[in-house]
C-alpha cells in the first residue's frame, strides 16, 4: 500500500513539473521567429521570409547565416522580415534574433538545405504588343532575362489570350526558347480567328525554367501584367464591318463582325444572299461565322449589316485559291538579248485586279530579280529576263504569290542550248533560170556566236513537199541567202523558211510567209506518145498523141508539128495548135513514117516516130478481160516475132459517141497488164485491141472486151407468153442491149408460182411462197422456155430476171391463167353419177328380196296397227333401256344413247326408202312416243325417238 501511494505522489509531481516547463517555454516563445521560407529567382540569391508569433511592435532584427564554404557568420540588421542571401551549395545555418517590446529579445536558429529552396522565376514583362488589323495578327515581344541564368537552360513561356470585356479565355499556348546567358528579345505572333477590330483582346505571359541540377521545388512564375489591344467597339466613333475587303482561301471559316454606334441596333447580317445567325460580342458589336467559304466571283462576295433606322454598312470578302506550283517552266532566247520564260499557272486563283497572282523571276548566279507583268486571262504566262554579258548559264527561280499564299519553281538553263530564233522576215525569191532560184531573208537577232541551220520548204501544185537544209554562220541582225538548183522548168513553186541553232538544236522558228516563183520554160523533155489508125477506106490515116505531163512539157505547149516521110522524103507537114491531140493525113495506098514534135516557147522536143504500116492478121480472137474493181486485167500469150513491144488500144463499145481512143505501151517481155484510166466507169463495156510491134509494122493480135466492175443488169428482158395449155406455158423473151447488161450476161432466172394479179401482193422473190419454183437458164442461145406440170384453169405469176457476175436485174412480171381440162371435168361428173345409180340398184335389190320381212315388220295383217312387231320392238327396247338405266350409271346410258344415234344416221336412208314402198301413210303419220319415267334418261329417250322418227 505504501509503495503504491508513494508512486502515485511521485507521478503527480512529475506531471506538474512537465506542465510548468511547457508553460514556461510557451511564454518564452512569444516574439520568436518561425516559418522561414526561402525562394530564389535567379539561382544565385534567394529571398528568405519568416513570421513572428508576437503581435507587438518589433524593432530591429539581427540576421546571421553561415555556410560550409564560408564558416565565419555573416550578420546584418534589418527592420523587415525579409532578407536576400546567396544560395548555398548544399546547406546553411541561419540565426534570427528579434527584439520585441512585449517579449524582449528572441533568438531562433534554422538550418536550410538546398532541397528546401524553391525556384520561381520573376514574372516576365511584355515589352510591346502590336496589332496588325489587316491580318488580325498580334505581335508580342518580351525579354527572356537570360543574363541572370546559366547558359543553355530550357525556358517555357505560357501565353494566354483573352477576349471581350469579360476577358473570356480564347487560347493558351506554350512557347519554347533556350537561354543564352544574354538578355534576348523574344517575339511571338498569333493570328485571331476574329478580326481585332471586333472586340478587345488581352494578352499575359508567365515562364518556367527547367533547371535539372536544381533539387528544390520549381514552379511557374507569376503572370505578367495584362496588355490590351482595344477593339473598335471601345472607341467613341468606331463603327463598320470587319474585316474590310479581305482575302481568304477557299474552305476557310471566316468571322465577320459589325460594330455600330451607341444607340443603334443590328437587324441582321447577310453574306451574299443568305442571312446568318449573329454572335453577340459586346453592346456595340455582333458577328457571324461563315463555314467552309466557297470561291467568290470576280467582284467578291458582299457582306451587309442592316442597322436600325434604315442604315446599313458592309464589306466585300474575296475567296480564292493559293497559287499552284508553276508547271512546264521553260526558258529560251530568240535573239540573245532577252530570255523569254514561259510556264503554265495551273488552277486559277479566282483573284483579280490588285489581288491577282504576282510573279517574279530571280536569277541566283547574278542575283538579279525581275518582276513579271502577265496577262491574267492568258493560260500561258510569259516573262522576260535580260541576257547578261559573259553569262551563258542561268539559274532561275520563278516566285509566285498572292494574298493567300506563295510558291516557286526553279530551272537551270544553258542559254546556248535554248535558242529559238524569231520568224524569218522579208523573204524574197529571184532567178533568171529554168532550174534554179536565189532566196534572201532577214532574222532579227544577234547570232554571231553560233551557226544557224535553216530549212527551206519547196512545194509545187499537188506534188509532195520537199525540204532543203542550209547551214550557215550566224550574224548580228543579218540577211541570209541560199541558192536552190535542180528545179523543174516552167513550174510554179512556193517557198518558205525556218531556222534553228545548228550545233545545239532546240526548236525551229515559225515558218516565214510563203513566197511564190515560177521558173522559166525549157524545151520539152521528150516527144509525145503517139498512135495511128487507118480509115475504113484505107486512104487516110488518123494520128493521135497524148499530151505531155507538166514535168515533161517544161512549159506551155503551143502546137505539135506532124510530118510524114517516105524513104526520108517528106510527103506532108502539118502544125496542129493546142488543144487538139489528133490530125488526119491522106496517104492513099502508101505507107510512111510519121514524126511528131511538141513545141513550146523555149523550143522543140525530141521527135516521136511511128510507121503507118499495119501487117495483116489471121484468126483474130476476142477474149474476156477480168474486172478488178479499180482496173481491167488483160493477158496474152508471148509472141516471139514481136520485137518492139505491145500496144493495148481501147475505146467505148457502145459506139453512140465518137470514140475516144486511148492506148498503153508495154515491153516485149510482158504478157499481162492491169489497164487503169480515170475515164473507166463501172458497168461500162470496153473493147481492147492488142497490137504487136514488129520491125516492119504493127499487127493486130487479139481483141479483148471487159469491164472495170460488173454491175447487175439495168433491166430484165422483155418476155411474152406464146402458148398456154391446161398444164403448160411457153415463154419467149428478147435479148438485152449491151448497154443495159452492165456486165457479161451469165443467164436468166425464171420464177413462177400461183398468184392473182394484185398490185398489193409482194413479188415472188419477196413472198417466201413455198410453192415458188425457179428455172435457171444458162444457155444464152435460147430465148424461150416451156413450163410443164401446171394445173388447169389456174392463175400463175411469172418473173423473169437476167444476171451477171454483178447480180440480178430487176424482174419483169406476167400473170397467166392456164386453160381448163375438159376431159377431167367430164370424168369428175360421171363418176359420182355412176356411184349413185349403183347404190340405188343395190338398195332396190335388197328391198325386193326382203319384202316379206319388211311387210311383216312394218305392215302386218292385223286389225290393230299398234300390234306391229316394229312397234313392239320399239316398246320392248324402251322398257329394257329403262330397266337397265335403273341398274347402270349415267355414263352407260349416255354411251347407249350415242350408239342409237349412230344407228339412226346409218339406217335412216335405207329405212326411209323401204318405208316409202311398204309402210302405209296412216302408220307413218302416227305419233309414236316413248314415255320416260325420269329426267335422268332424257338423252336416251330423245335418241330413241329420233331413231323412230328416222323411219317416218
Amino acid at each position: 500500500m505504501w509503495k503504491n501511494s508513494s508512486l502515485r505522489c511521485l507521478f503527480a509531481l512529475a506531471i506538474l513539473c512537465l506542465r510548468s516547463l511547457i508553460y514556461s517555454q510557451e511564454i518564452g516563445s512569444l516574439g520568436h521567429p518561425q516559418n522561414l521560407k526561402c525562394v530564389t529567382h535567379n539561382l544565385r540569391k534567394m529571398a528568405c521570409t519568416w513570421d513572428v508569433s508576437s503581435k507587438g511592435r518589433h524593432g530591429q532584427t539581427d540576421f546571421c547565416y553561415t555556410t560550409n564554404d564560408f564558416p565565419p557568420p555573416v550578420c546584418f540588421k534589418t527592420k523587415e522580415k525579409r532578407v536576400e542571401i546567396p544560395v548555398p551549395e548544399s546547406s546553411t545555418t541561419v540565426t534570427i534574433t528579434t527584439n520585441s517590446i512585449s517579449a524582449g529579445f528572441a533568438t531562433k536558429e534554422f538550418e536550410i538545405h538546398k532541397k528546401d529552396i524553391s525556384f520561381i522565376p520573376l514574372a516576365p514583362h511584355i515589352l510591346s504588343l502590336t496589332p496588325d488589323f489587316s491580318t488580325s495578327t498580334l505581335n508580342m515581344k518580351w525579354s527572356d532575362n537570360g543574363s541572370v541564368f546559366p547558359y543553355g537552360l530550357d525556358a517555357f513561356w505560357q501565353i494566354e489570350i483573352l477576349r471581350k470585356e469579360a476577358m473570356e479565355k480564347v487560347t493558351q499556348v506554350t512557347y519554347y526558347s533556350k537561354l543564352t546567358h544574354e538578355d534576348i528579345i523574344l517575339s511571338w505572333n498569333w493570328t485571331s480567328d476574329m478580326p481585332l477590330e471586333c472586340t478587345s483582346h488581352y494578352v499575359k505571359i508567365r515562364c518556367y525554367i527547367n533547371v535539372t541540377q536544381f533539387v528544390g521545388p520549381k514552379d511557374w512564375s507569376d503572370w505578367s501584367p495584362v496588355e490590351e489591344v482595344p477593339g473598335k467597339d471601345t472607341e467613341s466613333n468606331g463603327s463598320g464591318v470587319f474585316p474590310q475587303d479581305t482575302v481568304v482561301a477557299v474552305g476557310s471559316d471566316v468571322t465577320i463582325c459589325c460594330v455600330h454606334e451607341e444607340g443603334q441596333q443590328i437587324q441582321w447580317i447577310t453574306y451574299g444572299p443568305e442571312i446568318y445567325p449573329m454572335i453577340h460580342l459586346s453592346s456595340r458589336s455582333s458577328a457571324i461565322r461563315v463555314l467552309n467559304a466557297s470561291a467568290s466571283d470576280t467582284s467578291g462576295t458582299n457582306v451587309v449589316c442592316i442597322l436600325s433606322e434604315d442604315e446599313m454598312d458592309g464589306t466585300v470578302l474575296f475567296v480564292g485559291y493559293a497559287p499552284d506550283i508553276p508547271q512546264n517552266l521553260s526558258c529560251e532566247t530568240s535573239n540573245f538579248l532577252i530570255i523569254k520564260c514561259t510556264w503554265k499557272p495551273g488552277r486559277p486563283s479566282g483573284l483579280y485586279g490588285k489581288r491577282r497572282t504576282k510573279y517574279s523571276l530571280f536569277e541566283r548566279i547574278s542575283g538579279k530579280n525581275v518582276s513579271c507583268e502577265v496577262n491574267e486571262m492568258n493560260r500561258e504566262r510569259v516573262c522576260g529576263f535580260p541576257v547578261l554579258a559573259d553569262q551563258k548559264t542561268y539559274d532561275f527561280i520563278l516566285g509566285v504569290s498572292n494574298p493567300i499564299g506563295q510558291t516557286e519553281s526553279s530551272l537551270l538553263v544553258d542559254l546556248m542550248q535554248r535558242v529559238h530564233p524569231k520568224t524569218p522576215e522579208k523573204l524574197t525569191v529571184s532567178g533568171n533560170s529554168s532550174t534554179s532560184v536565189h532566196l534572201r531573208w532577214f532574222i532579227n537577232g544577234s547570232f554571231a556566236e553560233i551557226r544557224l541551220l535553216c530549212q527551206i520548204e519547196i512545194s509545187s501544185g499537188d506534188s509532195e513537199q520537199k525540204l532543203h537544209n542550209v547551214s550557215m554562220p550566224g550574224g548580228k541582225f543579218s540577211t541570209y541567202t541560199a541558192q536552190l538548183n535542180a528545179l523543174h522548168p516552167y513550174t510554179k513553186y512556193q517557198f518558205r523558211v525556218r531556222c534553228s541553232a545548228a550545233d545545239c538544236f532546240w526548236r525551229w522558228s515559225d515558218w516565214s510567209r510563203i513566197e511564190e516563183h515560177t521558173t522559166l520554160e525549157a524545151p520539152p523533155a521528150r516527144g509525145p506518145d503517139i498512135w495511128r489508125e487507118r480509115s475504113p477506106s484505107g486512104k487516110s490515116l488518123k494520128i493521135f498523141w497524148k499530151p505531155l505531163s507538166l514535168s515533161e512539157a517544161n512549159g506551155k505547149i503551143v502546137s505539135h508539128e506532124v510530118s510524114c516521110y517516105l524513104l526520108e522524103t517528106p510527103l506532108e507537114y502539118k502544125e496542129v495548135t493546142e488543144p487538139s491531140n489528133s490530125t488526119e493525113i491522106k496517104l492513099g495506098k502508101n505507107d510512111c513514117v510519121i514524126t511528131i514534135v511538141a513545141k513550146n516557147h523555149a523550143g522543140l522536143s525530141p521527135p516521136s516516130r511511128i510507121t503507118s504500116m499495119e501487117l495483116p492478121s489471121d484468126n483474130v480472137k476476142t477474149d474476156r478481160a477480168v474486172a478488178m474493181g479499180n482496173g481491167i486485167y488483160i493477158s496474152w500469150n508471148s509472141y516471139p516475132n514481136v520485137t518492139c513491144g505491145y500496144i493495148v488500144k481501147w475505146c467505148h463499145s457502145s459506139g453512140s459517141e465518137p470514140c475516144s481512143v486511148d492506148w498503153q505501151k508495154f515491153p516485149s517481155n510482158t504478157t499481162d497488164a492491169v489497164i487503169k484510166s480515170a475515164l473507166f466507169r463501172p458497168g461500162v463495156r470496153y473493147n481492147f485491141s492488142l497490137y504487136g510491134c514488129k520491125s516492119s509494122g504493127y499487127q493486130l493480135l487479139k481483141n479483148i472486151t471487159g469491164y472495170m466492175k460488173e454491175l447487175p443488169p439495168k433491166r430484165a428482158p422483155n418476155f411474152t407468153v406464146e402458148e398456154t395449155s391446161s398444164d403448160s406455158i411457153l415463154v419467149k423473151w428478147e435479148d438485152i442491149p449491151i448497154e443495159d447488161c452492165q456486165g457479161f450476161l451469165e443467164g436468166y432466172r425464171l420464177s413462177f408460182a400461183k398468184g392473182e394479179k394484185d398490185a398489193l401482193k409482194p413479188r415472188l422473190s419477196e413472198s417466201g411462197n413455198p410453192e415458188l419454183k425457179i428455172k435457171n437458164i444458162t444457155d444464152l442461145t435460147k430465148n424461150s422456155l416451156k413450163i410443164l406440170d401446171l394445173q388447169g384453169k389456174t392463175s400463175y405469176q411469172l418473173d423473169l430476171q437476167a444476171y451477171t457476175a454483178g447480180g440480178l436485174s430487176p424482174p419483169n412480171s406476167l400473170y397467166v391463167v392456164t386453160k381448163e381440162d375438159s376431159i377431167g371435168l367430164i370424168i369428175a361428173i360421171l363418176i359420182p353419177m355412176a356411184v349413185v345409180v349403183l347404190l340405188g340398184v343395190v338398195a332396190s335389190i335388197l328391198c325386193y328380196r326382203k319384202r316379206e320381212w319388211i311387210k311383216e315388220m312394218f305392215y302386218p295383217e292385223i286389225p290393230n296397227p299398234e300390234n306391229s312387231k316394229a312397234l313392239q320392238f320399239q316398246k320392248n327396247i324402251c322398257e329394257t333401256l329403262m330397266k337397265t338405266s335403273m341398274k347402270t350409271s349415267m355414263k352407260t346410258s349416255v354411251q347407249m344413247a350415242l350408239i342409237f344415234l349412230t344407228l339412226r344416221k346409218v339406217l335412216t336412208p335405207y329405212a326411209h326408202m323401204c318405208l316409202h314402198h311398204y309402210v302405209p301413210r296412216c302408220i307413218l303419220q302416227r305419233k309414236l312416243t316413248c314415255n320416260s319415267q325420269s329426267n335422268f334418261f332424257g338423252a336416251l329417250y330423245l335418241n330413241i325417238c329420233l331413231l323412230r322418227r328416222s323411219f317416218v
